[in-house]
Parts: C-alpha cells; sequence; structure tokens
C-alpha cells in the first residue's frame, strides 16, 4: 500500500472529525467579538480570581494560609480588569501595587501573576509608549525585587516570571500592530471605495453631458434648418409651387437625419445586437462636412464655402466626431441669430493640430433678432467639446465683422500631451 493511497483517506478521517469542532470554535469566537467588552472583562476578571484562588483552595505543604487581607489583595489583583480597557493605565497600577503586596504579605504570594500578564498585555496594546514602557520596566523590576525578598527563590523562578511578563508584553505589541495594520487596510479599501465611487460618477456626469451636447447639437440644426424652409413654404406656395415642394422635401429630409443621428446617439444608452454586430451607425466625421455645408446651403438658402489647407491625417474618432459637430453647432447659430448671407468654413492642417474656422458676413456679437431666446448652449458646447478632445475654442467678431468660431483640435500626440 503507497503512503498515498493512506495519506488521503486519514486527511479526509481528520476533517469529518474535527471540521465541525473548528466550525462550532469559529463561531463561538465570532460571538465573543460581538459581545460588549464589559462583558467579557468582568469574565475575564473572574476567571483571573478563580485562577489566583486555585493556591489556597488546593494548597500545598508549606503554603502561607489565607487570610481576609490576602483574599482583598487577590481581589485587588482582579477587579480592575473589568475597566482594562476604559482606563488601561489606571487598572495596571492597580494591579501593580496589589500583586507585590499580596506576595510580600505572604497571604499567599501568588505563583503566577495573572492579573499582571493580563494588565501588561492590555497596556502594550492600548496605551502610548512612555506608559507601556515604564509599567514593563516597573513589572520587571519589581518582579525582580519581589523574589529577591522572598525566601529561598530559584533561579528558574526569576527566569519564568520575567519571561512570562515580556511575552505578555510582546503578545500585545504584536496585537497593536495587527490592529493597526487592519485599521489601515479598512481605511485604504473605504478610500478606493471613494474614489471608484467619485470616478464613477464624475464619468457618468461626463457621458450624460456629451449625450446632452450631442443631442442639443442635432435636434438645434435640424429645427433651425426646419424653421427656415417651414417660414419660405407658405411665401411661395402659390407663386411657386415646385419651390414650395422643394421645401417641404427639405424640412422632412431635415427631420430623417435628425432621426437618424439621434439613434446612433441612443446607441450609446442601449446596444442593440444584429446578427452579433452592432446596429449603430458610425458617428460623422470630418468626411462628412461636406455633406453638411451642403445640406445647409441647400435648405437655407445660404451661401457656404468650404476650404482645407494643408494635409489631412486621421484623427481619433471622438476628435472626428468633435469637429462635425463644431462645425455643425457653428453654422446653426449662422443660421439662427446672424441673418447672414454668406459663410465660410475653413479647415487648417498642421503636422500637430486641426483648426477649424467658421465665419460668416452676420450681425455680429451682441446683436440678436427679435424672436431670438436669451442664452444658449451652442458656444458653451463648443468649448466642451474641444476642451475634451485637449483643445481650445475662441468666439467673436470677425475681422471683417460678423461672427467667427476658431477651434484648434489636436492631432493623436498633441491631444496626448495637452491631456497630460
Amino acid at each position: 500500500m503507497s503512503a498515498q493511497s493512506w495519506f488521503a483517506p486519514a486527511v479526509s478521517r481528520w476533517r469529518a472529525v474535527f471540521s465541525p469542532t473548528a466550525l462550532r470554535w469559529r463561531s463561538v469566537f465570532a460571538r465573543l467579538r460581538t459581545t460588549h467588552p464589559y462583558v467579557l472583562d468582568t469574565a475575564l476578571a473572574a476567571l483571573v480570581l478563580f485562577a489566583a484562588s486555585l493556591q489556597w483552595m488546593f494548597p500545598d505543604e508549606g503554603d502561607d494560609r489565607l487570610s481576609w487581607q490576602g483574599f482583598l489583595l487577590a481581589v485587588g489583583t482582579a477587579v480592575p480588569l473589568v475597566w482594562r480597557r476604559r482606563a488601561p493605565f489606571l487598572s495596571a497600577c492597580a494591579v501593580s501595587i496589589c500583586t507585590p503586596a499580596m506576595a510580600l504579605y505572604h497571604a499567599p504570594p501568588p505563583n503566577v501573576a495573572y492579573g499582571g500578564l493580563v494588565v501588561l498585555y492590555t497596556v502594550a496594546t492600548l496605551c502610548p509608549p512612555a506608559q507601556r514602557r515604564f509599567m514593563l520596566v516597573t513589572w520587571l523590576v519589581g518582579a525582580s525585587l519581589t523574589m529577591m525578598a522572598k525566601e529561598h527563590a530559584q533561579p528558574f523562578e526569576y527566569a519564568f516570571h520575567l519571561t512570562s511578563f515580556l511575552s505578555a508584553y510582546a503578545l500585545g505589541i504584536l496585537t497593536r500592530v495587527q490592529r493597526a495594520y487592519t485599521a489601515e487596510l479598512e481605511d485604504r479599501a473605504r478610500r478606493l471605495e471613494r474614489e471608484r465611487a467619485a470616478d464613477t460618477a464624475r464619468a457618468t456626469a461626463q457621458e450624460r453631458a456629451r449625450i446632452a451636447r450631442d443631442m442639443h447639437d442635432i435636434l438645434a440644426h435640424a429645427v433651425s434648418l426646419m424653421v427656415v424652409q417651414a417660414e419660405a413654404g407658405p411665401v411661395v406656395v402659390r407663386s411657386d409651387p415646385e419651390r414650395a415642394e422643394a421645401a417641404f422635401d427639405a424640412i422632412a429630409t431635415s427631420g430623417r437625419d435628425a432621426m437618424r443621428q439621434l439613434r446612433r446617439i441612443l446607441g450609446v444608452l442601449k446596444e442593440e445586437q444584429v446578427n452579433g454586430a452592432s446596429a449603430r451607425l458610425p458617428q460623422p466625421g470630418i468626411a462628412a462636412l461636406a455633406e453638411l455645408v451642403g445640406q445647409v446651403a441647400e435648405s437655407t438658402g445660404l451661401r457656404v464655402d468650404l476650404s482645407t489647407t494643408g494635409a489631412p491625417r486621421p484623427l481619433p474618432a471622438d476628435t472626428e466626431v468633435a469637429a462635425y459637430r463644431v462645425v455643425q453647432e457653428a453654422l446653426t447659430n449662422t443660421v439662427k441669430h446672424a441673418y447672414a448671407s454668406t459663410a465660410r468654413v475653413e479647415l487648417d492642417w498642421t503636422e500637430d493640430a486641426l483648426t477649424l474656422t467658421v465665419t460668416d458676413d452676420g450681425r455680429g456679437p451682441g446683436t440678436r433678432g427679435p424672436t431670438t431666446p436669451p442664452g444658449g448652449h451652442g458656444l458653451i458646447g463648443i468649448r466642451e467639446r474641444a476642451t475634451a478632445c485637449g483643445g481650445s475654442a475662441d468666439s467673436g467678431r470677425g475681422p471683417d465683422g460678423g461672427f467667427r468660431v476658431a477651434v484648434r483640435l489636436p492631432a493623436t500626440a498633441g491631444r496626448q500631451a495637452a491631456l497630460g
């Protein structure tokens, strides 16, 4: 029979016997940890008094007989332990006085200083460094002097008592370190949890702001084009039916385009799988600017020119979307507020960035139409988009009048440097 074949059944039998016992002890310790401290310390004081009483309950030949003074001193070594957590140093001082008095009074002298072991452990666990060192030196010196005053003290008694006190003190220090380490781990876990919650809330807020910007840009652009066409339609419906029909077709086209782009945004919130692939369409980018410019010109009658300088290069996906939305929002503001006849969209490519400039010949800043509501989120959204990509945005009066929006969007390397 091999050793392995013998060892495995033995381990199984050992687990079957001792596992229920280990679980019972584990549940007992768990209940003790949740018990009120005064209950545990009172039970500990009673146990110490009982252990000290065994010496005169079962006396050896030649032991001193118990007196009522000796019993009171024994009580003095145990009862202060009830307050060992609330006032550890005072409890230790009380036990430190009663224990040598009991030994010197011979009523009878304790064979083991149970109370001293408990208070040394408690002081090492709970008290400041000065009190801990003072109490340790007091017990070591006091025990040595007490045994020197005791008749026929053997060398092993010195070793036993001093080693016991040092061991209790060392155990208290280890418990103190373990508690400090556990508290640090718990505090770190709480900090990480708070940071994780803050990061989640920040990411949620950023995502909500991004979706709000997209929906604002899409709806504001589409509704502006619809309003322009709807206002022009009734004017020409009798005199030029074909032009009126084209206006209504433009309204429908703008609505369909807005619905298509809204579906793209809502796809971020709800992923729909079609044949294992995402149903979301790609977001518009720089390549779609020509179509956007043509749509605005055709729907509103605004003359829009698109020009490009420099060599185009690939950009990150979010920068591509930001560039499209910036131009879209700038043209929307031109249609809604500027009363302009022409607009110009310029793309200036450099090695590390793309600069977008949208300029019109309208009224410029500070002048609004009679139906234009105050405030608005368009320019704020443009700045937020540029900042999110590591770029910058500027707006104001153009060099030749009108209004001008200039946005600088870094390429990949420049974007990483800007975002750190």
